[in-house]
């Protein structure tokens, strides 16, 4: 007959499944490699069961371990929940939040800040990254919730706010640049709503332009932008004070959604509760 099943263990083993990585597991669970790995066999002597793959690579899920894994994350669930509503400091846990970069230097201080403050019990580690990188993480539980953009303001029911997209440059107006009829511009990866954006706007406009520069990094962008070489595209508020938003004859630039994304599976209370800050927190912001 198995025994009662160390927490420790299945924690270490829920981290395992989704960074692919026992170095990264053992950075995640405050261990060394050697320890992860020998919590790993522990786990796998007591249920009589191989549940990680091991390679050079890294390590993925064996068919035990794909079954095994919905069993842990219930078991944590759980473990969360009566903990939560038990305890008199209120909700425990950890959750990995992903958001662009520009929404994280905007918002995030303040919202970590004043959840902190209610919650000092949970813990919220970072991934930032574009919308369409975020969207990937979220079906294998990479990330437990983000704020990702969409271009759609249809979708009013489900955005929390609405940032306006700027051009942005090192003097007041594009003329002062003295860039002759071409454009040079700086933006992120093609698949980015910025890129787009951009590209589509100047289109319409039917202005030259060129991209002379490619930063998925917001302090990349920032840094071309005070060269002076090209300009750039950002939410507005991410505009540093020393840069300048651009208008005419430059043309208009959308709006972009915020939207609240969860990964697949049923989000732990410590991930409703941040979900229901920002919604409460974020437009007053």
């Amino acid at each position: 007959m198995l025994g009662p099943l160390d927490l420790r263990l299945l924690i270490t083993f829920v981290n395992a499944a989704h960074s692919g990585s026992l170095s990264a597991t053992a950075v995640q669970v405050g261990r060394t490699q050697s320890a992860v790995t020998m919590q790993m066999q522990r786990l796998e002597e007591m249920l009589g069961h191989s549940l990680l793959h091991r390679s050079g690579s890294g390590v993925r899920l064996t068919g035990s371990g794909e079954r095994f894994l919905a069993y842990a994350e219930r078991i944590l669930k759980m473990h969360d929940e009566a903990v939560s509503a038990f305890s008199e400091k209120g909700l425990h846990g950890s959750i990995v939040f992903g958001s662009p970069e520009d929404y994280l230097l905007s918002f995030f201080p303040i919202l970590l800040k004043s959840f902190g403050t209610r919650y000092p019990d949970v813990e919220i580690k970072v991934v930032s990254a574009p919308t369409a990188e975020l969207r990937a993480l979220l079906p294998s539980r990479k990330v437990d919730l983000a704020l990702v953009s969409t271009p759609n303001l249809a979708d009013v029911d489900n955005i929390v706010r609405t940032e306006p997209l700027v051009w942005v440059g090192s003097k007041p107006t594009l003329e002062a640049h003295d860039f002759g009829d071409t454009v040079p511009l700086a933006l992120p990866a093609s698949n980015a709503m910025d890129h787009r954006a951009a590209c589509e706007a100047m289109a319409r406009a039917g202005l030259r332009y060129k991209i002379s520069y490619a930063s998925n990094s917001l302090a990349g962008l920032i840094g071309l932008a005070r060269s002076g070489l090209a300009i750039c595209v950002m939410t507005q508020e991410a505009v540093p004070p020393d840069l300048h938003i651009l208008n005419a004859p430059l043309p208009h630039l959308p709006h972009l959604g915020m939207l609240i994304a969860f990964a697949d599976g049923d989000p732990s209370p410590a991930t409703i509760a941040f979900a229901d800050h920002i919604r409460a927190v974020l437009p007053t912001l």
